[in-house]
């Protein structure tokens, strides 16, 4: 397998996975990953498929000035293009981007305390994340593309706020694992919140930031053990022949 079909597989893989564990919005949230050895091309799903039914196959190949590369027949999401193209272009670190519209995320992207660092799963991100105004849908890769990469910064992770979360990675598995702890602390935030009669526990920075650190200190590759551990349950949920996924 080529290194850019390999790319294909794995993003193929990360859109399935994301179905599995209820994290997609229908069609409208999209996942992408930089074409191996390029500076300016990626692949991302064509718009109208459900996550669970992206396959290598269907996965479009796009450059960073709009063109559709491969896959002509179909087309892709204008906001997709607009997000990842910006970022990408920004960023020649990133190697993988997704965009999810989860419930907790939504909510937690709806309060002007932003994420908080209530639980061992957001100190992943605790002084690590960035926050966008909402302003509608995102369209022009030109001037919302400039804004939302200013805003991520050197950052991987951003809160489009009334909107969603973004999450990038130096791998496919790196971005998966930010979105699911992501997830993971935001839903906490929600319990806490609406269950809470006194303003919960924050630990002290000091804590906070060491937390951070060992974190993503953890393992070399960050990810990559999550990663083979939901390939496995992927393949056991829905058992297909790997070429087909």
């Amino acid at each position: 397998m080529t290194t850019s079909e390999s790319t294909r597989h794995n993003l193929a893989l990360a859109y399935r996975i994301l179905a599995m564990l209820n994290m997609d919005d229908l069609t409208y949230t999209h996942l992408s990953a930089r074409a191996p050895g390029t500076t300016d091309e990626f692949f991302i799903y064509p718009f109208g498929q459900l996550f669970s039914e992206v396959t290598p196959e269907s996965l479009l190949r796009v450059n960073l000035r709009g063109e559709i590369l491969e896959g002509e027949e179909y087309q892709y999401n204008a906001t997709g293009y607009a997000i990842h193209g910006a970022l990408y272009h920004a960023r020649p670190d990133i190697q993988a981007i997704f965009h999810l519209h989860t419930i907790a995320g939504v909510s937690v992207s709806a309060m002007k305390c932003g994420l908080l660092p209530l639980s061992q799963f957001s100190f992943h991100f605790y002084n690590r994340i960035a926050y966008y105004p909402y302003n509608s849908l995102i369209v022009d890769p030109m001037e919302e593309g400039q804004k939302l990469s200013d805003s991520l910064g050197e950052h991987f992770v951003m809160m489009l706020q009334n909107h969603g979360t973004v999450t990038a990675g130096k791998t496919i598995h790196e971005a998966l694992f930010y979105s699911i702890y992501l997830e993971k602390a935001c839903q906490v935030q929600c319990q806490i919140l609406a269950a809470s009669k006194t303003m919960p526990i924050l630990p002290p920075h000091e804590v906070c930031e060491k937390a951070c650190m060992d974190m993503r200190a953890f393992e070399p590759d960050l990810g990559r053990r999550d990663w083979l551990a939901l390939c496995r349950q992927l393949q056991n949920a829905f058992p297909v022949h790997p070429e087909r996924l």
